[in-house]
């Protein structure tokens, strides 16, 4: 049985129970959990003698055209994945509760956080930033897990992480696919059945980078052609970013060397928007 943990008092409550020597490991979601979210938990428990899972849509990171207000909350379902998956306990606090009247400290990551997704979506990552750092202090976990396919955000977890002392060990979940590719997303369920359709070609650039890659191409701006011309294929497809970065402060490259690089992308099919990454040569 999976407990539930309503505010940070109770949170603070349960946390203090714990044996001294407890291994804590934590997966932060904004819920509508799918099997990506569930893998997470899997390595959680792997990891540690007990699991916390937190849903929080956190209003900090949406902006004021996102879709915070549709964004689905379907806790009930979450709940029972949460506890078929084994987590010991879930952290379900309201935004009045995480955010007191006049709140007025957040967190800013001023370099991996600037291009990509934070060259779109200014604050968002200050307000993903804020929210983390503040469930790190309630919860005190020695291991947190994210998902590779936010790969943007797991990157500043790390420097906020680093930066700040903050006593967590942050390790990264594969991408889960579906079967033609596409990655696993909250967000999918918004998609058209024509969008659907189109979607799989957001995987399928990323791998043909990654051919054309492994075929000795290093120049980042081919392989970026390469990847948008994939997406071209459907007029469905509106490309907001297409990028060969530096897989570590995810700079801008003129070419791809012994460090590898970051393949990335975020594209709008409907009012949708999707996110997709590859790492190729080097750690990847």
């Amino acid at each position: 049985m999976t407990l539930i943990l309503r505010d940070k008092a109770a949170l603070r409550t349960w946390r203090a129970g714990l044996g001294a020597n407890t291994r804590v490991g934590f997966v932060p979601t904004m819920g509508a959990l799918h099997d990506g979210h569930i893998s997470l938990m899997a390595q959680a428990r792997e990891a540690a003698d007990v699991v916390i899972a937190s849903i929080f849509v956190n209003p900090l990171q949406f902006g004021p055209n996102e879709d915070l207000s549709r964004y689905p909350r379907p806790i009930e379902a979450d709940i029972a994945k949460l506890e078929v998956a084994g987590v010991d306990a879930l952290f379900l606090p309201s935004v009045d509760d995480m955010y007191p009247p006049g709140a007025s400290t957040f967190v800013d990551e001023e370099m991996v956080s600037l291009p990509l997704c934070g060259a779109e979506r200014p604050g968002h990552f200050r307000g993903v930033a804020t929210v983390v750092l503040k469930l790190f202090n309630l919860v005190q976990a020695q291991v947190a897990f994210f998902g590779q396919k936010d790969a943007q955000q797991c990157a500043v977890i790390e420097r906020m992480v680093r930066d700040l002392d903050v006593p967590v060990e942050i390790r990264r979940g594969a991408i889960v696919r579906e079967a033609d590719g596409l990655a696993l997303s909250s967000r999918n369920v918004y998609l058209s059945p024509e969008d659907r359709a189109a979607a799989p070609l957001i995987h399928q650039s990323l791998r043909a980078v990654e051919a054309a890659f492994e075929g000795g191409e290093r120049d980042a701006a081919k392989l970026e052609q390469i990847g948008r011309n994939v997406l071209a294929q459907s007029d469905r497809i509106r490309v907001q970013y297409w990028d060969v970065r530096d897989p570590e402060s995810l700079g801008a490259i003129a070419s791809v060397g012994a460090r590898g690089a970051l393949l990335a992308v975020a594209a709008h099919l409907g009012t949708t928007r999707l996110i997709d990454n590859l790492l190729i040569g080097g750690r990847g």
